[in-house]
């Protein structure tokens, strides 16, 4: 065995090596993954695949089942070897992992089928001198791509930033060293996590994981800047990109998140509005972050926010969480709405400003006859003491519960 570890060349083709070797000496599928369960590289079969392996060689990735199973195990916390039991309704044989760690820092994990004969004693000592030797080559390339995500991180924060001169000089590194083109179409998409309790970085490890994906499609090039527990991607599109596949990114980029990160933490994603050259992506970046606030505010956004859907609440949420409270309710609305007796006036109120106030369609959505509406909105006339067919009360209350949508989730965390 040590002839081979001795053999293993740098990079992808030493840990190639590493997993290869060890597989033919064990007889065994030997697996290497980075910390999100996502493969790295694996060796042949020996007669042992199972579903979740034949899959996962098929698709370039294991399923998210399969993936949150595993992470629910807590395999991404351990550190020592252990077993990770088998799934018959996945699809999944035992395997015996191997945390890979170094210098505190949770690099991958060695995954070894353990299906059929238990691992001898001189089984687990071969995979333990190769684990060691793993570590070694993926701490010096964690090295070498931290320093470049660092840059990397610093060029991004400074081109979104409030600096106009460190922008302009951001602006100039990503173009001239080709990390980016400066258009024609640029949009940032501002993702936050909040209510995470696990080990301090596993956001971060997260975040990159999610976004990774996104740093070249067939139609744009992206660049993810990741910190603590928020990220920005910048991308630049060939051509403008659709509002639905946008929305079907930051979905993905959702989904990728509760898979690596279990049902408990809130996930907000805002898009920023599209620009036409890279040097505005501050603008979209500053865009993002209010739609983001919309997606933790308003429920119905399901967690995803859009600029350039987000109409008049664009404009309130320009204000800061402090100034958002209770006090910039109208009092008209706040009698409306005192007590929460009036739900049933406060719904007609909101489908007849919705319907520009038009009795007959107020009338069909509500299901009612017109008769009952007319008592409705006299009832609404008279505890606000507005009158409802003069257009700036309307607009008032209108205003009004727009407000109170956005008073109904306080933030958490981070926006």
């Amino acid at each position: 065995m040590q002839r081979w570890i001795q053999r293993a060349r740098s990079g992808g083709e030493a840990l190639q090596a590493l997993v290869d070797g060890l597989a033919e000496e064990l007889g065994r599928s030997v697996v290497l993954d980075d910390p999100l369960v996502r493969m790295i590289c694996t060796s042949r079969h020996f007669g042992d695949e199972d579903r979740v392996r034949v899959r996962a060689l098929l698709q370039g990735v294991a399923d998210d089942e399969t993936i949150r199973y595993v992470l629910s195990q807590g395999v991404a916390q351990w550190t020592r070897p252990g077993v990770l039991p088998g799934r018959e309704d996945l699809g999944l044989q035992p395997r015996y992992c191997v945390p890979i760690r170094e210098r505190g820092h949770m690099l991958g994990i060695l995954v070894v089928v353990a299906a059929g004969e238990p691992l001898t004693q001189a089984e687990t000592a071969a995979i333990d001198r190769a684990a060691s030797a793993v570590a070694v080559e993926m701490y010096a390339e964690r090295l070498a791509s931290d320093g470049d995500e660092e840059h990397t991180r610093r060029l991004v924060s400074r081109l979104v930033g409030p600096d106009s001169a460190q922008r302009c000089a951001a602006h100039r590194r990503l173009v001239d060293d080709g990390l980016l083109p400066a258009g024609p179409h640029v949009v940032v998409t501002s993702v936050a996590v909040s209510g995470q309790r696990g080990p301090s970085g596993q956001v971060a490890v997260a975040l990159r994981g999610a976004l990774e994906p996104f740093r070249q499609t067939r139609t744009a090039r992206g660049l993810p800047a990741v910190d603590q527990d928020r990220a920005a991607l910048v991308q630049v599109f060939e051509r403008e990109p659709a509002e639905e596949g946008l929305e079907q990114q930051c979905r993905a980029i959702v989904r990728s998140l509760t898979t690596f990160l279990g049902p408990g933490p809130a996930v907000v994603v805002g898009v920023g509005g599209r620009r036409t050259a890279l040097a505005d992506a501050w603008i979209s970046y500053e865009q993002a972050r209010v739609a983001a606030r919309a997606a933790r505010r308003l429920p119905r956004l399901e967690g995803v926010g859009d600029w350039e859907r987000l109409g008049e609440y664009a404009v309130f949420l320009q204000l800061p969480d402090s100034a958002l409270n209770d006090s910039l309710l109208p009092k008209p609305l706040r009698r409306l709405l005192a007590g929460g007796g009036n739900s049933r006036l406060e719904e007609t109120l909101r489908c007849f400003l919705e319907n520009a106030g038009s009795v007959p369609r107020t009338a069909e959505v509500l299901e009612v006859h017109r008769t009952s509406l007319y008592y409705r909105l006299r009832q609404i006339q008279e505890v606000t003491g507005l009158d409802l067919d003069n257009g700036a009360h309307r607009l008032v209350l209108h205003t009004g519960l727009r407000l109170w949508d956005l008073l109904q989730a306080p933030p958490e965390g981070p926006a």
